[in-house]
């Protein structure tokens, strides 16, 4: 009588198991409507706040006088030499002024929407980021209210905003009411636009990631030349972002696109060694005349 065996089931293999690179955890992506509440809600705070800061005009003024001259004192460029630059062309300096009004709060939004769909961990951290130097943003704007150089005589810069258009604030400081004009330091712009560019380079894994960082150079050149920023309120933001992205430190186990397509590489080598050294030495017999012959 004839007995049939089934096939015996191949037992799982830890070590593929191990390299086999997990889906993104979608699992981790907070709640669609508490994020909204809690995005717009630190918006307002910081709306608010920033209109709580205004109308310092003599401490504002006095305070710019001394950032230009420390700037001086640390041998920094003159924010008048990239001005001037955008000065050769109406058409530059117009662009300009529209890269300042238009793309700092849309590519902010853009990037938190995408990361929140596409890397949920790498959302969380780069919310918590962005809301500590903002809150590190709104205290010195509190502390130390700053006229912008666009305003300040010593620096005999023109207001590229109000000359060229566009702009998005008022021709006179004390009237305006939309923004508060003496918030010049640290520059949100600047920090807001780095953080998109670490941001995106961390959660990516494409060759040019790296060209990221134009968002934030180019965001640089176009505060300094619209006369809207010191060289020191993007320093002043560096540092905050650097000291949150000390503080605040992406989870060890997030889903990093880079590490996984490592993973796969050495386990695909560690795989092809782990065969070749199991053939029972065969291998090694076989390779070793070619290995001799090669060194005729």
């Amino acid at each position: 009588m004839e007995s049939r065996t089934e096939p015996a089931e191949a037992e799982p293999d830890p070590a593929a198991a191990i390299r086999r690179p997990s889906p993104p955890n979608t699992a981790t992506r907070p709640p669609l409507i508490r994020e909204l509440l809690l995005v717009v809600g630190l918006f307002v705070i910081y709306k608010v706040g920033r209109q709580l800061a205004d109308g310092h005009t003599a401490e504002a003024f006095r305070n710019a006088n001394h950032v230009w001259d420390w700037e001086r004192t640390l041998h920094l460029p003159s924010e008048g030499s990239v001005q001037g630059t955008l000065l050769h062309s109406d058409t530059l300096v117009h662009l300009a002024n529209t890269y300042y009004a238009t793309v700092h709060f849309p590519a902010t939004v853009a990037f938190l929407v995408w990361m929140y769909l596409r890397r949920p961990v790498h959302y969380v951290w780069a919310r918590r980021i962005l809301a500590a130097v903002t809150t590190a943003a709104l205290a010195l704007h509190l502390t130390f209210p700053l006229a912008p150089p666009r305003l300040l005589a010593a620096a005999g810069l023109v207001d590229t905003g109000q000359v060229y258009g566009p702009t998005v604030y008022g021709a006179h400081p004390a009237t305006d009411r939309m923004a508060n004009q003496f918030a010049a330091m640290p520059s949100l712009h600047f920090g807001w636009a780095l953080m998109v560019a670490i941001g995106l380079i961390a959660a990516t894994r494409s060759r040019g990631r790296w060209l990221w960082l134009l968002h934030p150079l180019l965001t640089l050149l176009v505060i300094v030349g619209t006369a809207n920023h010191y060289w020191l309120d993007a320093i002043v933001a560096t540092a905050l972002l650097g000291i949150a992205l000390a503080v605040i430190r992406l989870p060890h186990g997030a889903w990093a696109p880079w590490r996984v397509a490592a993973d796969e590489a050495s386990g695909e080598a560690g795989g092809e060694t782990g065969n070749s050294s199991g053939a029972g030495g065969a291998g090694e017999k076989e390779s070793l005349p070619e290995l001799v012959g090669a060194g005729r």
